[in-house]
């Protein structure tokens, strides 16, 4: 059956309070998507923001962003008071977030409620399942707001290498702070599995997303020093990144340690076979960034302020995910397989069994024969997207196209100008044999590049832009749906929500 969804982020959705939240605006949205007959939401990680707002720079593989903590249902559940945070200026500027207003004003807010919250079954539940990751994070939070937010790599140094002793007194003297991050992580999926059950309720299944690397500056990298290629330092070796190109002649240096998959191998794999088990619960589908580097990755030296002298390294391969199919079953996992793809990377694709990605952005170039082209699917068992979070909106594409490449997309889409592009590509990615057909909610808005989430190998205008209240009309809700019944995309079937679905961190 041939399904089809819209990618948008939580932090995208409307609503007043800066950024969005998982409360009424979630469900609304989810009320949407029901009525245009998608089977589909795909949203970004749900991690906290870190270097550059970037939720794929987290502190925490595992926590959930704060800001998305609805305060409507704080106050429902007795927290808090409605003049707490309706009279509390979260920007005037609907359209676009402003990160550093929101660590101003939001925490705050959420300390009040936690001033009021009395532990119940339910967060013991949590605590119970949860209490080693969430421990660590919150510890990591607490000594992080005591050194002014600094990287946990410039503490003093009995506590940046976490000596045994260091840690434990720090536990004792941060416990009621440690307790305020340990009740958001609490709040946070409590509020996240009710919106997932209202999803999966409305026969919407959660696409969620999985970045490959951790953040240097994170709660791993302190205490799990393990898992990376650190020296005796905890510096790391080398980096993440990926090499020089026609676009970037020093290549891409993002800076994440490295995996010592060596040793990883020698432990079964065990924190990758638990981290999967955890994303896998927390979502219904999901979709794993730059999974080529579980083939093949670029490594690059950890002192170099470049990607020049990087080189290839043989990733884990089948290795791994033989032993997460052994512990875990068959999940319903999405591979990201864009950008240099080898022999290696698609026979990995191929021996996974997961569906790829195709962009059809990526499919219009006259010299070569794309196999991002819907005429070229060699596996309709793939997800086809017009645009991505890390690419151009569909207009802002269109609008930039000239010469050979505007003239091929132009004939193979039938249609005469520029400006029928981006309608023309939610055609193409709908009446394609993929199995699923994604787009971004910009893409059927008709937004330009002012509505683009990120531009990779920047910082400070990213991760910004956001739905305006009343945005999402009838008028779009019914280009959706005539598009999902035309193309054969429409069918589904309800199912009712159990106990089950609070999920695994409850259970």
């Amino acid at each position: 059956m041939r399904t089809s969804g819209i990618l948008l982020g939580v932090a995208s959705l409307p609503g007043e309070y800066g950024i969005g939240k998982m409360g009424a605006e979630a469900k609304r949205f989810v009320d949407f998507l029901s009525e245009a007959r998608q089977q589909y939401w795909q949203i970004l990680p749900l991690s906290p923001t870190g270097y550059g707002d970037s939720p794929y720079q987290s502190f925490s593989t595992r926590a959930g962003n704060p800001y998305f903590i609805d305060f409507e249902t704080l106050g429902a559940d007795g927290l808090l008071k409605p003049e707490e945070y309706k009279t509390v200026a979260f920007g005037d500027n609907v359209s676009y977030i402003n990160y550093g207003m929101l660590y101003e004003t939001v925490y705050p807010v959420l300390r009040k409620a936690f001033s009021r919250f009395k532990e119940d079954d339910d967060y013991r539940r949590f605590v119970d399942k949860n209490g080693g990751w969430v421990n660590d994070y919150a510890l990591f939070m607490a000594e992080k707001n005591a050194h002014g937010g600094a990287p946990w790599y410039e503490w003093e140094e009995d506590l940046r290498l976490a000596k045994p002793e260091v840690i434990e007194k720090a536990r004792k003297e941060l416990s009621r702070e440690i307790g305020f991050y340990v009740f958001l992580q609490y709040e946070f999926y409590k509020q996240w599995f009710a919106v997932k059950s209202y999803a999966n309720g409305k026969g919407i299944k959660i696409i969620g997303d999985m970045p490959i690397y951790c953040a240097y500056d994170s709660v791993e990298a302190w205490l799990s020093p393990e898992l990376f290629e650190f020296d005796g330092n905890k510096r790391p070796v080398c980096v993440a990144g990926c090499p020089p190109d026609p676009y970037a002649a020093e290549g891409q240096r993002w800076g994440n340690p490295l995996y010592n998959w060596k040793d990883m191998e020698m432990n079964g794999y065990k924190w990758w076979i638990d981290r999967i088990a955890f994303e896998t619960d927390i979502y219904d589908v999901l979709r794993i960034d730059h999974f080529r580097a579980f083939a093949g990755y670029y490594s690059i030296p950890g002192g170099d302020k470049n990607a020049v002298n990087g080189h290839w390294r043989e990733g884990p391969r089948m290795k791994l995910f033989n032993s997460t199919n052994y512990w875990l079953g068959k999940k319903d996992i999405i591979a990201e397989d864009l950008g240099f793809i080898t022999e290696d990377v698609a026979q990995l694709i191929k021996d996974t069994g997961y569906p790829g990605m195709k962009v059809l952005q990526f499919a219009f170039d006259p010299a070569a024969d794309s196999i991002y082209l819907p005429c070229n699917l060699a596996d309709p068992a793939c997800v086809m997207y017009t645009s991505s979070h890390d690419s151009d909106t569909a207009k802002g594409w269109a609008e930039k196209l000239d010469g050979r490449s505007l003239s091929f997309c132009l004939d193979y889409c039938g249609v005469k100008t520029r400006e029928e592009l981006p309608d023309a590509l939610l055609r193409l990615a709908w009446s394609s044999t993929a199995r699923i057909a994604v787009a971004p909610i910009q893409d059927f808005l008709g937004l330009g590049n002012e509505a683009r989430i990120n531009v990779p190998g920047t910082v400070g205008l990213n991760w910004r832009w956001r739905l305006a209240p009343n945005q999402l009309d009838g008028a779009v809700c019914q280009k959706i749906l005539r598009l999902t019944e035309t193309y054969n995309r429409a069918g589904y079937t309800r199912y009712k929500p159990s106990d089950a679905d609070m999920g695994y961190v409850f259970r």
